[in-house]
C-alpha cells in the first residue's frame, strides 16, 4: 500500500496511538464505527470521517435510562433490578418484532429520528437509509445521539462511497474524491469462529456441521453430550447463555437421576424442512453460512430471536421430550 500514515484495526488497538489533531478515517458503519467516531471526535482528533460502502440504520437511546434511575432511587435494589431487566428485555423484543412486522413504519421512525438530530438539509437518505429493512442486519445504537451530535457540530462527517485505492495521503474514492487521512481505522467487521476455534469430533472424525440441525438453538443433532451457546442478535448475548446453562443443568440432573450417560438430539428427517441457521444478513454472517448448522421449520428445531419464547420452551419446557434420545452406554471397566 502507498499510504504513508498509520493503519489501525479496532481489535488490536495500539496503546501508543496519537490521534490528537489528526485526520482520522474510519472505514465501516457498524456498531464499532458508530461508537468509536464520537469518542475520537470528543477526545482530541482533528476531524473524523466515517467512510461507508452503504448505510446502516442508527437508533438513539439515552446513555442512562430514566426508568432505571427512578427504580434504583425509590425501590429496593433486588426489585429494581428485576423490573429493569424485564423492561429492557421487553423493549428490545418489542422493537425487534415491530421492525420485522412493520418495516416501513420502523424505517420512517429511524429516519425521522436522524433528521431531527442532524443539520437542516442533511442528506439523510443517502447516509442513513439502507437498502435492507430494519433488523435484516443489526440496528446500531448511538447512545445519547453522540454520533449525530459530532456530525452536527462539524467534528465528524459521513461519506458514502466505495474505495478505488489507497494513496500516500489517504483514500481515493470511486467518485474521484480523495479523503485526506493521517490514520485509517478498519472497522470492517470480522470472520466468525465457531466453538472458539475448536474442532468438534465424533469417534475421531470431524463433525459435518452443515448437515446437523440445531435443537432449540443449543444442541446439534447427532452430537451427544454437547451444548453450544449462540446468543441473540437483537438483545444481550448473556440472556441466551443463561437459558442454555439452565437447560443443560436440568438435562444433566435428569440423566443422573435416571442412570443415563448419553443424550443426543435426533434429526427429524424429512418431517421438518431445513432452513438457514438464522434469518440474518450481515456480511460476516453470510461469509460463515456454509459452515453453520441448519435450523428447522418447526419447534424445537426452529430458532427464534425472542427471549420470552425461549424462556417458555427452554427454561420451562420438558427435558425428556421426543427429540432428545437418552441412552446408557457405560463402558465396562476391568478390575
Amino acid at each position: 500500500l502507498n499510504f504513508r500514515g498509520r493503519f489501525v484495526h479496532p481489535q488490536f488497538w495500539p496503546e501508543d496511538l496519537d490521534y490528537d489533531g489528526k485526520k482520522v478515517v474510519v472505514i465501516g458503519s457498524g456498531a464499532t464505527a458508530v461508537t468509536l467516531i464520537p469518542a475520537l471526535a470528543n477526545s482530541g482528533a482533528g476531524h473524523v470521517t466515517m467512510l461507508q460502502r452503504s448505510p446502516t440504520f442508527v437508533g438513539v437511546l439515552p446513555g442512562v435510562d430514566p426508568l432505571t434511575q427512578r427504580t434504583l432511587k425509590y425501590l429496593p435494589t433486588g426489585l429494581a433490578h428485576h423490573i429493569n431487566r424485564l423492561y429492557k428485555v421487553g423493549f428490545s423484543t418489542a422493537q425487534y418484532q415491530l421492525s420485522r412486522r412493520f418495516p416501513g413504519y420502523m424505517r420512517k421512525t429511524l429516519l425521522t429520528m436522524a433528521k431531527h438530530r442532524l443539520p437542516e438539509g442533511y442528506d439523510v437518505n443517502r447516509h442513513f437509509n439502507p437498502r435492507y429493512n430494519p433488523w435484516d442486519q443489526r440496528l446500531c445504537l448511538d447512545p445519547d445521539a453522540a454520533l449525530f451530535k459530532a456530525i452536527k457540530h462539524g467534528d465528524a462527517e459521513v461519506v458514502t462511497d466505495t474505495i478505488e485505492t489507497f494513496t500516500e495521503n489517504g483514500i481515493r474514492l470511486s467518485s474521484g474524491e480523495e479523503l485526506q487521512a493521517d490514520i485509517i481505522i478498519t472497522a470492517t467487521g470480522l470472520n466468525m469462529q465457531l466453538f472458539g476455534g475448536a474442532v468438534a469430533l465424533r469417534n475421531g472424525e470431524p463433525i459435518d456441521l452443515p448437515n446437523t440441525m440445531c435443537y432449540k438453538g443449543l444442541m446439534l443433532s447427532g452430537v451427544p453430550n454437547m451444548a453450544i451457546t449462540f446468543g441473540y442478535t437483537n438483545a444481550s448475548w448473556t440472556l441466551k447463555a443463561d437459558l442454555v446453562s439452565e437447560f443443560f443443568c436440568r438435562v444433566l440432573n435428569y440423566m443422573s437421576d435416571n442412570g443415563f450417560d448419553r443424550v443426543e438430539p435426533v434429526h427429524p428427517g424429512a418431517s421438518v424442512d431445513e432452513l438457514p441457521f438464522m434469518d440474518f444478513t450481515p456480511g460476516y454472517f453470510k461469509r460463515a453460512m456454509d459452515s453453520l448448522p441448519k435450523s428447522g421449520s418447526e419447534a424445537p428445531w426452529k430458532l427464534k430471536q425472542n427471549y420470552f419464547f425461549d424462556m417458555r420452551t427452554i427454561r420451562y419446557g420438558k427435558v425428556d421430550e421426543q427429540a432428545l434420545q437418552f441412552t446408557k452406554h457405560r463402558v465396562a471397566v476391568n478390575v
